[in-house]
Protein backbone atom coordinates (compact mmCIF):
# COMPACT_ATOMS: atom_id res chain seq x y z
CA UNK A 1 0.00 0.00 0.00
CA UNK A 2 2.82 2.65 0.33
CA UNK A 3 4.06 1.72 -3.52
CA UNK A 4 2.94 5.39 -3.87
CA UNK A 5 4.83 7.15 -1.58
CA UNK A 6 7.74 8.19 -3.60
CA UNK A 7 5.32 10.60 -5.49
CA UNK A 8 6.60 13.80 -5.22
CA UNK A 9 5.26 17.01 -4.01
CA UNK A 10 4.67 19.18 -7.33
CA UNK A 11 5.49 19.00 -10.94
CA UNK A 12 8.74 20.61 -11.52
CA UNK A 13 10.63 17.41 -9.81
CA UNK A 14 14.13 18.89 -9.77
CA UNK A 15 17.32 18.24 -8.22
CA UNK A 16 17.24 20.64 -6.19
CA UNK A 17 13.96 18.85 -4.29
CA UNK A 18 15.05 15.59 -4.92
CA UNK A 19 15.38 15.15 -1.15
CA UNK A 20 11.59 14.42 0.40
CA UNK A 21 12.02 11.38 2.73
CA UNK A 22 12.94 11.61 6.22
CA UNK A 23 15.78 8.95 6.78
CA UNK A 24 15.33 7.53 10.61
CA UNK A 25 16.68 4.56 11.66
CA UNK A 26 16.59 2.84 8.18
CA UNK A 27 13.29 3.35 7.90
CA UNK A 28 11.53 6.21 5.53
CA UNK A 29 8.77 9.12 6.57
CA UNK A 30 7.24 11.02 3.77
CA UNK A 31 6.88 14.63 4.31
CA UNK A 32 3.08 15.95 4.74
CA UNK A 33 3.53 18.06 1.52
CA UNK A 34 4.18 15.01 -0.72
CA UNK A 35 1.22 12.97 0.95
CA UNK A 36 -1.07 15.78 0.51
CA UNK A 37 0.41 15.45 -3.25
CA UNK A 38 -0.20 11.77 -3.52
CA UNK A 39 -3.88 12.56 -1.89
CA UNK A 40 -4.71 15.14 -4.29
CA UNK A 41 -3.86 12.79 -7.24
CA UNK A 42 -6.06 9.59 -5.99
CA UNK A 43 -8.98 11.98 -5.03
CA UNK A 44 -9.74 12.23 -8.99
CA UNK A 45 -13.45 14.02 -8.29
CA UNK A 46 -12.00 16.56 -5.40
CA UNK A 47 -14.46 15.43 -2.76
CA UNK A 48 -11.69 15.26 -0.06
CA UNK A 49 -11.69 11.66 0.34
CA UNK A 50 -10.09 8.39 -1.71
CA UNK A 51 -13.24 5.99 -2.47
CA UNK A 52 -12.17 2.70 -3.55
CA UNK A 53 -12.40 3.12 -7.19
CA UNK A 54 -10.42 5.97 -6.96
CA UNK A 55 -7.77 3.99 -5.59
CA UNK A 56 -8.24 1.08 -7.80
CA UNK A 57 -7.58 3.54 -10.33
CA UNK A 58 -4.87 5.06 -9.34
CA UNK A 59 -3.18 1.63 -8.89
CA UNK A 60 -4.06 0.90 -12.54
CA UNK A 61 -2.79 4.12 -13.90
CA UNK A 62 0.69 3.00 -12.51
CA UNK A 63 0.04 -0.42 -13.91
CA UNK A 64 0.43 -2.17 -10.75
CA UNK A 65 -1.48 -5.14 -11.71
CA UNK A 66 -3.13 -5.15 -8.38
CA UNK A 67 -5.79 -7.50 -8.07
CA UNK A 68 -9.52 -7.01 -6.34
CA UNK A 69 -8.32 -8.75 -3.21
CA UNK A 70 -5.01 -7.23 -3.20
CA UNK A 71 -6.37 -3.27 -3.57
CA UNK A 72 -9.27 -3.65 -0.94
CA UNK A 73 -6.55 -5.45 1.69
CA UNK A 74 -4.71 -2.11 1.04
CA UNK A 75 -7.67 0.09 0.98
CA UNK A 76 -9.13 -1.20 4.13
CA UNK A 77 -5.55 -1.08 6.01
CA UNK A 78 -5.64 2.83 5.29
CA UNK A 79 -9.26 3.11 6.38
CA UNK A 80 -8.92 3.31 9.98
CA UNK A 81 -12.35 4.80 10.66
CA UNK A 82 -14.40 2.46 8.42
CA UNK A 83 -16.41 4.52 6.75
CA UNK A 84 -15.20 3.18 2.93
CA UNK A 85 -12.85 6.45 2.35
CA UNK A 86 -9.87 7.25 2.62
CA UNK A 87 -9.03 10.71 4.19
CA UNK A 88 -6.03 12.87 4.04
CA UNK A 89 -5.76 12.15 7.95
CA UNK A 90 -5.67 8.43 7.45
CA UNK A 91 -3.24 8.90 4.51
CA UNK A 92 -0.68 10.94 6.97
CA UNK A 93 -1.50 8.20 9.78
CA UNK A 94 -0.82 5.45 7.94
CA UNK A 95 2.92 6.64 7.07
CA UNK A 96 3.40 8.54 10.00
CA UNK A 97 3.20 5.50 12.07
CA UNK A 98 4.31 2.84 9.57
CA UNK A 99 7.62 4.10 8.18
CA UNK A 100 8.59 2.86 4.36
CA UNK A 101 11.40 -0.17 4.72
CA UNK A 102 13.52 -1.24 2.11
CA UNK A 103 10.98 -3.47 0.20
CA UNK A 104 8.42 -1.00 -0.05
CA UNK A 105 11.18 1.29 -1.54
CA UNK A 106 11.93 -1.77 -3.81
CA UNK A 107 8.04 -1.52 -5.17
CA UNK A 108 8.49 2.10 -5.15
CA UNK A 109 11.43 1.74 -7.75
CA UNK A 110 9.64 -0.95 -9.74
CA UNK A 111 6.81 1.65 -10.28
CA UNK A 112 9.46 3.49 -12.03
CA UNK A 113 11.06 0.45 -13.52
CA UNK A 114 8.90 -0.17 -16.50
CA UNK A 115 10.90 -2.68 -18.28
CA UNK A 116 12.04 -4.43 -15.32
CA UNK A 117 16.36 -4.02 -16.21
CA UNK A 118 17.22 -2.54 -12.60
CA UNK A 119 17.49 0.98 -13.86
CA UNK A 120 15.37 3.91 -13.98
CA UNK A 121 15.70 6.01 -17.49
CA UNK A 122 14.54 9.29 -18.69
CA UNK A 123 12.14 7.58 -20.83
CA UNK A 124 10.26 5.61 -18.00
CA UNK A 125 10.38 8.37 -15.47
CA UNK A 126 8.60 10.16 -17.98
CA UNK A 127 6.01 7.68 -18.77
CA UNK A 128 5.31 7.53 -15.19
CA UNK A 129 4.71 11.31 -14.66
CA UNK A 130 2.63 11.43 -17.58
CA UNK A 131 0.14 8.39 -16.26
CA UNK A 132 -0.10 10.79 -13.06
CA UNK A 133 -1.43 13.72 -15.33
CA UNK A 134 1.99 15.62 -14.76
CA UNK A 135 3.37 17.70 -17.11
CA UNK A 136 7.16 16.73 -17.53
CA UNK A 137 9.18 17.17 -21.03
CA UNK A 138 11.57 14.54 -21.65
CA UNK A 139 14.44 16.71 -21.38
CA UNK A 140 13.30 17.70 -17.92
CA UNK A 141 13.24 13.79 -16.87
CA UNK A 142 16.93 13.84 -18.33
CA UNK A 143 17.79 16.32 -16.43
CA UNK A 144 16.50 15.07 -13.07
CA UNK A 145 18.13 11.55 -13.83
CA UNK A 146 21.19 13.46 -14.43
CA UNK A 147 21.00 14.74 -11.38
CA UNK A 148 20.44 11.98 -8.77
CA UNK A 149 23.04 9.22 -11.33
CA UNK A 150 26.06 9.08 -9.53
CA UNK A 151 27.99 6.77 -11.08
CA UNK A 152 27.06 8.61 -14.82
CA UNK A 153 25.87 5.88 -16.35
CA UNK A 154 22.53 7.62 -17.18
CA UNK A 155 20.53 5.59 -15.46
CA UNK A 156 18.91 6.07 -11.88
CA UNK A 157 19.71 2.18 -9.99
CA UNK A 158 18.45 1.28 -6.95
CA UNK A 159 20.93 2.61 -5.06
CA UNK A 160 20.46 5.79 -6.41
CA UNK A 161 17.05 5.64 -5.43
CA UNK A 162 17.54 4.90 -2.35
CA UNK A 163 19.94 7.73 -1.69
CA UNK A 164 17.65 10.09 -3.77
CA UNK A 165 14.66 9.65 -1.27
CA UNK A 166 16.46 9.25 2.06
CA UNK A 167 18.81 12.46 1.71
CA UNK A 168 17.54 15.64 3.91
CA UNK A 169 17.68 19.09 2.46
CA UNK A 170 20.36 20.05 4.70
CA UNK A 171 22.53 17.44 3.19
CA UNK A 172 21.74 18.37 0.35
Amino acid sequence: MSKFSFLKSNSSISSSNKNSFTSRRGSLKPKAEEMKWVFEKFDSNKDGKISVQEYKAAAKALDRGMGDAEVAKAFELMDKDGDGFIELNELMEMFGEGRMKEAEMKKAFEVFDLNGDGKISAEELSQILKRLGEGCSLSACRKMVKGVDGNGDGFIDFNEFITMMTTTNNEA
